[in-house]
């Protein structure tokens, strides 16, 4: 072969490489900006703090976005962190389990360790949940870092369409129980959208309805029903070792965010979980549907109309340490890890091209 046709696909593949760090250069700095301006957007509620963000500079700013968020941290019990930290954690592992049940419902899990889909997972929900538009900024990371580990741009694909569902299966299933036993959260939402205004037995109704498609789901894959077809697309029921298992991992990850925010209301006045839990799906299922960066903004709204037996300085705190906990934090740890993944996956490259040479 001609040496200027072997060296032509290397020039190439150096072109991409040098893109695709540019790229990352890109992806980086746009994720700092992005947590930059979010921290302010959250510390720029009370009226003096914005004053001082208004009239100062980069560096003081970053000052006062410290001292405001510390302020909201002190005033919470030690406790009270600990335990919404704990949450934050079992969150992010329930994560990291979509991804692995996915992985085992396309047969592609030998290889890929529980550390390495972790720290994808991780990564993949602190940009998506950040960013908006989480299927999309989600599947470009998973892409990346399974393709690494021999998976088709067509298996992630599928991948990411299988989380999505495990996420969509438990949200509907809790938000099932939710409007049957406490179908006044629904109501309370009357003043925020008056059409909400309806009948408990209307809203139980939909409850149940919810619950009927979940339990058809799993009777599907129980009795092992054929796929039925959307368009030119055949939908197979997973197997149902795969089903009991998103039983488990969606509601632990909803349930485990959804008690970041309950652990940090004030304990006086909280009014339980199980409202807590509610108003957290509607918000946030919201905040998905508005592709709002975190919710922002669908949440304290939808939070406000249902809790209203805490004052609006304390639910406004509590998601501010659930954005920090569950959104900003895991974001600030996504950076170095995408840095360090394509530096060493710049040394395998190297290495490679030695062996080539």
């Amino acid at each position: 072969m001609p040496l200027e046709q072997t060296q032509a696909p290397s020039k190439i593949k150096r072109i991409v490489r040098l893109v695709w760090k540019f790229v990352v250069g890109l992806f980086v700095c746009g994720s700092i900006w992005l947590l930059f301006n979010k921290l302010q957007v959250e510390v720029a509620s009370d009226p003096a703090t914005k004053a001082l963000l208004d009239n100062g500079g980069i560096w003081s700013d970053i000052k006062v976005i410290a001292a405001a968020i510390a302020s909201y941290v002190i005033d919470v019990p030690i406790k009270s962190h600990l335990f919404a930290g704990l949450s934050a954690l079992a969150a992010y592992l329930a994560l990291a389990w979509y991804d692995r049940i996915a992985l085992m419902h396309l047969n592609r899990l030998k290889g890929i360790s529980w550390p390495y889909v972790a720290i994808c997972s991780f990564v993949t929900y602190a940009l998506g949940h950040n960013l908006g538009a989480s299927i999309l900024s989600g599947g470009i990371v998973r892409l990346r870092a399974y393709c690494a580990k021999g998976l088709k741009a067509t298996e992630v694909a599928a991948l990411v369409a299988m989380c999505s569902f495990t996420f969509l299966f438990g949200s509907l299933l809790l938000l099932g129980v939710v409007l049957v036993f406490e179908p006044e959260i629904v109501l309370s939402l009357s003043d925020l959208i008056p059409r909400m205004t309806l009948p408990v037995w209307l809203v139980q109704a939909a409850g149940i309805f919810l619950l009927i498609l979940c339990t058809l789901y799993v009777v599907g894959s129980w009795r092992t029903y054929k796929p039925f077809r959307v368009g030119t697309l055949d939908i197979v029921y997973p197997r149902l070792g795969i089903v009991g298992r998103q039983l488990l991992a969606a509601p632990l990850e909803i349930m485990s965010a959804a008690g970041i925010i309950y652990f940090v209301l004030p304990e006086a006045s909280n009014p339980g979980y199980f409202v807590v839990l509610g108003a957290f799906i509607l918000s946030f299922s919201a905040g998905l549907v508005s592709q709002a960066p975190g919710g922002l903004g669908v949440m304290e709204a939808v939070f406000l109309a249902i809790i209203d037996t805490v004052p609006p300085t304390g639910v406004i705190a509590a998601l501010l340490i659930w954005r920090l906990l569950y959104l900003m934090l895991p974001l600030a740890l996504s950076i170095p890890v995408i840095l360090i993944f394509e530096r060493s996956q710049a040394s395998k490259y190297c290495l490679l091209r030695e062996d080539e040479n």
